[in-house]
């Protein structure tokens, strides 16, 4: 194998599928790229089996040549000294050449640096997926549905299931919702389906983060690919593959409630800012709790109060109080996690006593909603 590359497209491709690179895997050559070329480019893969991300670098790109190859081939060397070498090397240009032991030059410049590679073929195999069941999302969207379900995971492994986010696809819209069992995050949208096909699947949160990462923001449709136990992003050039998680989601819809006995509207970066300061002192506590009340006037308090170091209270004004007076208690973070996902100036949070899980939504917008089960404090 021998090939020239321009340095920048190397790097950035090194860097994706680096994501998908773990030291700790049980599969010794996990730990290393694969890097194959041929007539049309050169393709890089990385892989910790659970995720496996593949970048392709075309031959020329907008008439510009990219990658020369004077010979294909393929090698995998050392995730960990590659990524570093490429990122630090002197010129604009890479050369490649592997040899009959598998040793590979790297050259740039007047440096040249030497790696042991292993043999590409005993790399496991990227999963084959039929491409009959696909739906298309443009990138800034998926981006935006990954960004306002994903916080809300459950990071403990006692119920793995909610470790991810439960993808749901029924005439053409597709529902995300993440769950830790203490609050719940919740986007629809709508996505071109062919066939008109139905999904209930669950991608690990932390799949979703990644694939986030590495995505452009432009408007680009992604192919999303479900099989039984995968799912594929097809981006441009990259494709980004991910296990599910096996098991039934619970039925989140019990949860959300339909009624409510007091409705407020506040603005929301009023309300989050006040928030914030609240949890100033609560944060100490291994509680990190704030208590809101309605007051008269249409005018909420905030306020939190640690013994051993003294409390808060702030009155914000709202646009508007519906319903009974209330007294509540809930976890900042939650509060403030919730308020970052959602967009639009103005929220309406909807509750149904001082017990019972309140829900945030955007003034006018039901695509999103956000969940929160309250903390007993009194």
């Amino acid at each position: 194998m021998q090939f020239t590359i321009q340095r920048d497209r190397l790097v950035q491709s090194v860097q994706d599928v680096m994501k998908a690179v773990t030291s700790r895997t049980t599969i010794p050559i996990l730990t290393g790229i694969k890097i194959v070329a041929t007539d049309e480019g050169v393709t890089l893969t990385g892989s910790d089996s659970d995720i496996s991300i593949e970048s392709f670098i075309p031959k020329e790109e907008d008439d510009n040549m990219i990658v020369e190859i004077k010979q294909p081939g393929s090698i995998v060397l050392q995730a960990k000294f590659f990524s570093e070498i490429v990122k630090k090397l002197p010129t604009d240009t890479v050369e490649m050449e592997v040899s009959n032991q598998l040793q590979t030059v790297i050259r740039s410049g007047k440096s040249e640096f030497n790696l042991n590679g292993l043999d590409a073929e005993e790399y496991p195999h990227l999963p084959q997926l039929e491409e009959e069941n696909i739906f298309k999302v443009p990138t800034d969207l998926l981006k935006m549905l990954i960004r306002q379900t994903v916080f809300a995971v459950s990071t403990s492994e006692t119920r793995p299931i909610l470790t991810g986010v439960n993808w749901k696809v029924e005439n053409n819209e597709l529902t995300c919702i993440a769950t830790d069992s203490h609050r719940l995050a919740l986007r629809k949208a709508k996505v071109e389906t062919e066939n008109n096909e139905n999904y209930n699947v669950v991608i690990p949160g932390k799949s979703l983060s990644e694939l986030s990462k590495i995505l452009d923001d432009n408007h680009d449709l992604i192919d999303i690919v479900i099989t039984e136990n995968q799912v594929l992003f097809k981006a441009k050039h990259l494709l980004f593959f991910s296990r599910l998680l096996e098991g039934n989601y619970p039925d989140t819809s019990r949860l959300i409630p339909n009624e409510n006995k007091t409705e407020v509207v506040v603005n929301t970066k009023e309300f989050l800012q006040a928030i914030d300061r609240a949890s100033l002192l609560a944060r100490e506590g291994r509680n990190n709790v704030v208590k809101f009340s309605t007051i008269e006037g249409n005018l909420i308090e905030i306020s939190s109060n640690t013994p051993e170091i003294g409390k808060v209270v702030e009155e914000l004004q709202s646009q508007s109080i519906e319903g009974e007076d209330l007294k509540i208690s809930f976890s900042a973070k939650y509060m403030m996690d919730a308020l970052k996902a959602l967009e639009g100036t103005e929220i309406a949070i909807n509750f149904t006593g001082a017990m019972r899980p309140f829900v945030i939504r955007p003034l006018n917008d039901e695509s999103i909603l956000q969940l929160i089960l309250p903390v007993r404090t009194y």
